[in-house]
């Protein structure tokens, strides 16, 4: 038998599956809903596919179910346990209650409190331990071992991909007409296994398009290698879909039969955020955004106009907290302000020639340093209507003034912490700059600070947390040139994800 017949069996014997998950037992069918703005700006016809309607306000309750529900009756009565941070963990504890199993639920310690208050209200155990997935899934299978429980893998199992592919069925179900694309948002890849599953068979025309944040792109890398590959610290922001790894069982559907992935960044999801606000009035998580994200990018990569299009939008289990840091980025996503560096002549009248250079563009933010006796640096937000191509009129109309200009708005420094600190500068010998996230819980940025300020003289330091589960840090340390490789090796075994921003501009020109 060749791979393809294997791979076609294997496709065959999932489609069962999915047709035959019993998921309405606890699930609810989701509306395909019209979102007329998007479609409008787009000049395409998009559908977005509400997954945050269910029970728990994610799709994760559909694979839970139908993988706690095939258990034997042996299996039952010893109980269940899973690793999740949030919607896996959430669609497990309902799950189990509904069919009368014992769950618990191994959550990290950086967890929001309002998903483990979900969980316990849920009807499941939830036991805090570590501060990431792996720590966590680590003490769920040590349970499993010791008290014969059952794992319930939140995607890397077929039972739980099955339930997913539901999905799809609804979407084909609900829309008659030709689908020429759905975006699936990809995490360890079970949604979107299950997807493929479905649509490759009932409509192969259709195109199933996995979506991925740029700082967790497991999927990508995998089809590019030809072969799963553990792609390391991923980012944090897109949290439903933070997976170093896309899942076995997932890889054995898509390797041959997803049609791409598309890649984004905080930005776009952010403006996708509010673009699902705009038509829905609901708020999505940013990985239930994720798809929304994809489907805009691929639309402007392709010049795509009159096309059928489905996002999913797979929950909506936000913290309020995080909203805030989605408002700052949302307008730079959607391209309506532009943060620019520009650099003034200390000298009376610059500031009216630098007003000038803007014209009538609504000014969102203005910081200013003193920069050194010649010259001063600003750090001003602009308000834009028409894009890309109106940021550079108005940095054409600054040059024409004379002033030196610095686009700053993909600059991610200075988004996330120059633009917030603009007010000091100091010559430091020696000084390097990096940005580090870390887990956020109490007594976590004390330990950072042991950590860090213990070898090292800290000579800057700036701290976010937007209601995440990550604290976000900017620190300058003094380091001679004889520890370089001390701390090369420090960074090594910290076990933060860390970016050094030493010859950023942004730093250089506010930071000093």
């Amino acid at each position: 038998m060749t791979r393809a017949d294997e791979a076609g069996r294997d496709g065959d014997a999932l489609l069962e599956r999915i047709l035959r998950a019993p998921v309405y037992d606890v699930a609810v069918e989701t509306p395909l809903d019209p979102a007329p703005l998007l479609s409008e700006r787009l000049g395409n016809r998009v559908w977005i596919k509400r997954e945050d309607l269910q029970p728990v306000f994610s799709f994760k309750i559909r694979g839970a179910y139908n993988r706690i529900r095939s258990l034997t009756e042996a299996e039952r009565k010893a109980g269940v346990v899973a690793a999740s941070a949030g919607n896996h963990a959430q669609g497990v504890a309902l799950a189990s209650s509904r069919l009368g199993v014992e769950s618990r639920i191994v959550m990290p310690r950086t967890t929001p409190q309002i998903k483990v208050d979900a969980v316990r209200r849920f009807g499941g155990e939830a036991i805090l331990e570590g501060d990431g997935y792996d720590e966590a899934a680590a003490l769920a299978r040590r349970l499993r071992d010791e008290e014969g429980r059952v794992f319930v893998h939140p995607y890397d199992d077929l039972d739980v991909i099955a339930g997913q592919g539901t999905v799809a069925m609804e979407i084909l179900r609900q829309h008659r007409g030709m689908l020429d694309a759905i975006f699936v948002p990809v995490g360890g890849g079970g949604l979107v296994a299950g997807i493929v599953a479905y649509v490759k068979r009932i409509s192969p025309s259709t195109k199933v398009i996995g979506v991925e944040p740029e700082d967790a792109a497991c999927l990508a890398a995998a089809l590019a290698a030809g072969e799963r590959v553990d792609v390391g610290p991923v980012g944090l922001f897109a949290d439903g879909v933070a997976v170093r790894q896309v899942g076995e069982r997932p890889w054995d559907v898509l390797r041959t039969a997803i049609d791409e992935v598309v890649t984004v960044g905080i930005d776009e999801i952010c403006a996708a955020i509010r673009d699902v606000f705009d038509d829905t009035r609901s708020i999505a998580e940013p990985a239930g955004a994720l798809a929304v994200a994809g489907l805009k990018r691929w639309v402007a990569r392709e010049g795509a106009r009159g096309a059928t299009l489905v996002a999913i939008d797979s929950g909506a289990n936000m913290n309020f907290d995080r909203l805030r840091h989605v408002a700052e980025r949302a307008e730079i996503g959607e391209e309506r302000e532009a943060l620019l560096a520009v650099t003034i002549p200390e000298r009376p009248g610059a500031f009216r020639a630098l007003c000038r250079g803007l014209g009538d563009h609504g000014v969102t933010e203005f910081n200013y340093r003193y920069g050194e006796a010649s010259a001063a640096h600003v750090f001003v937000g602009v308000a834009l209507t028409g894009g890309a191509s109106e940021r550079e009129q108005v940095m054409d109309g600054l040059r024409a003034e004379g002033f030196e200009v610095v686009d700053m708005t993909g600059n991610e420094l200075a988004k996330l912490h120059v633009r917030f600190m603009v007010g000091g500068r100091a010559d430091r010998a020696n000084e390097r700059l990096f940005r580090f996230e870390f887990p956020e819980r109490p007594g976590a940025l004390a330990r950072f600070l042991d950590a860090v300020g213990g070898r090292w003289n800290i000579s800057l330091f700036h701290y976010r947390n937007h209601g995440a589960a990550y604290g976000r840090v900017l620190a300058g340390l003094e380091v001679p040139p004889e520890a370089a490789e001390e701390l090369d090796r420090f960074l090594e075994d910290l076990g933060y994800v860390w970016v050094e921003e030493t010859g950023n501009a942004a730093a250089a020109l506010f930071l000093g």
